[in-house]
């Protein structure tokens, strides 16, 4: 698959097809936006928010969620509001998410299945990895928005000029609903 994209890649960049991409790293619209990695979001999201290339900064990740309040996410989000111009952030979370299933016994099973072996994973738990939390799930999108949403608003590096808000898209037409 890679090699195909590489072609197509080659053809996308000698034929002159990113002219209508060109943009610069502020985003025009102020904004940045959390949201998951589900294949389902590549086109549905930016189509169901209006919104194009160079408008904001689009942030995925499993599940659209902030597990640590010195993660890359926060790391990111804070690059996009103190370099960059961002004033408002979105958190959007999806029904349907992939990521709120997943489990820290699944992971290592799969894991073990893919071979990597036991003793790794001993030796990673005893250097202080949490399997429990890092690959953990969540029970429902509302409430994983709604703490993605109060870390971010109670963050000692964030500034409280920031506007964030939290919503949940319909995976079936893009609409959101708000979460408080």
């Amino acid at each position: 698959m890679i090699e195909e994209i590489l072609k197509y890649n080659d053809i996308f960049v000698n034929s002159g097809f990113y002219k209508p991409f060109a943009s610069n790293k502020y985003p025009r619209k102020r904004l940045a936006i959390l949201t998951c990695m589900d294949t389902r979001l590549v086109e549905l999201l930016p189509a169901a928010l209006g919104i194009h290339n160079g408008d904001v900064k689009l942030i995925k990740n499993a599940g659209g969620m902030i597990s640590d309040p010195f993660d890359s996410t926060i790391r990111s989000l804070l690059i996009a509001v103190l370099e960059f111009g961002v004033e408002e952030v979105m958190v959007i979370g999806h029904t349907d998410c992939g990521a709120a299933a997943i489990s820290p016994e699944t992971i290592i099973t799969h894991l073990i299945q893919r071979g990597i072996t036991r003793e790794t994973i001993l030796r990673l738990k005893e250097e202080g990895l949490d399997f429990e939390s890092w690959f953990q799930g969540f029970e429902n999108t509302k409430s994983s928005v709604q703490n993605s949403v109060s870390l971010l608003k109670d963050h000692p590096l964030m500034p409280a000029n920031v506007v964030i808000r939290g919503f949940v898209m319909d995976i079936t037409c893009g609409r959101l609903d708000p979460v408080s």
